[in-house]
């Protein structure tokens, strides 16, 4: 057998090469510019009921209506979102496993000291979903004559012993706010810590805790029925809950906003083309008044912000609440 000329061999391999690089370099792309070909499953680090779930759940209808194919939602709970969150960034990057990420998860491996993940890098934000307003609440027969933040204040300065203050357990973003607005309002209450904001507002109706930095989700059928006294709301965006009640900011601590949120992540390595057609999704989703409605219904308010502000969004948070727990020596129990 005759062997070939040299610069045949040399020249057919590069070219040999160069289409299998080619092919391996399209591969993903073509994956991606097909996607989605079969079921998505939506992780949700946190039990069911909850307002991460119910977004999750309602998002999940609407994507699966608008991409053409069934997306599943599957409860990962435990450590505050740790444990499902932590699970989830391994999961293959593909566009087929993502996650709806809740607020408790950004501090939990702070809180817990178990560093399972950081929230800067190691997932990608895909889009904020929706906002979850807080609210300073009151019982009404226990402190009739606290009907605002200025007066709160006032009757906490006043108070012997300190005044008890609950939310929804410790590290908590409603026990992180309080403690900030404490320390901005110069004032102290003592941090009483329960487990879930159910037990919390049932206290707090009960008469055992007067105050409660709160979801409004959480309370928001007890303030409507009068026994309990909502008289500081996180944000303005909350006022489309508490139309009437004025916000942290607006009654002497100008730049306050301690809303909570939940965002769509996915794997990193998750192609572009992926994350970019979700985020296209989601923004019509979001802009559907039947939906909005429906979060609105839960406590929610939805809210479409694209990857870059999400992921500005998460850092941001994070150097804000992780600097107050710090500071505070707060850790989860």
């Amino acid at each position: 057998m005759h062997s070939l000329p040299t610069h045949f061999t040399r020249r057919h391999t590069l070219i040999a090469c160069a289409a299998a690089l080619a092919g391996g370099l399209l591969a993903p792309a073509q994956a991606a510019a097909a996607w989605p070909e079969k079921m998505i499953k939506l992780v949700v680090a946190f039990p069911p009921g909850g307002p991460t779930d119910i977004a999750a759940r309602l998002v999940a209808q609407s994507l699966s209506e608008r991409l053409g194919q069934n997306v599943i939602t599957e409860n990962r709970a435990g450590a505050s979102g740790s444990i499902g969150t932590s699970t989830f960034i391994k999961s293959a990057p593909d566009g087929y496993t993502l996650s709806m990420f809740g607020m408790p998860a950004l501090l939990a491996p702070v809180l817990f000291n178990n560093n399972l993940y950081d929230v800067r890098k190691d997932f990608l934000p895909v889009a904020t979903v929706y906002d979850l307003p807080m609210a300073v609440i009151v019982n009404p027969r226990e402190l009739p004559d606290v009907k605002d933040l200025p007066s709160l204040i006032a009757h906490a300065k006043k108070a012997k012993p300190s005044l008890n203050y609950t939310s929804s357990g410790t590290g908590s973003f409603g026990h992180l706010s309080m403690e900030q607005l404490k320390d901005l309002g110069g004032f102290d209450m003592q941090h009483v810590a329960y487990r879930g904001s159910a037990p919390a507002v049932t206290d707090l109706i009960g008469g055992q805790i007067p105050v409660m930095f709160a979801d409004v989700v959480a309370a928001l059928p007890h303030i409507q029925s009068g026994k309990l006294r909502a008289i500081a709301v996180s944000s303005n965006q909350a006022k489309q809950l508490l139309p009437g009640v004025k916000s942290v900011a607006e009654q002497g601590f100008p730049g306050f906003d301690a809303d909570t949120w939940g965002g769509l992540i996915a794997p990193l390595g998750t192609p572009q083309a992926v994350v970019d057609r979700l985020n296209k999704e989601l923004k019509v989703v979001l802009a559907d008044p039947a939906l909005q409605k429906k979060l609105l219904a839960a406590g929610a308010i939805a809210r479409y912000q694209d990857s870059a502000t999400m992921k500005a969004r998460l850092a941001s948070d994070f150097a804000r609440w992780s600097k107050i727990a710090n500071d505070k020596g707060i850790s989860a129990q």
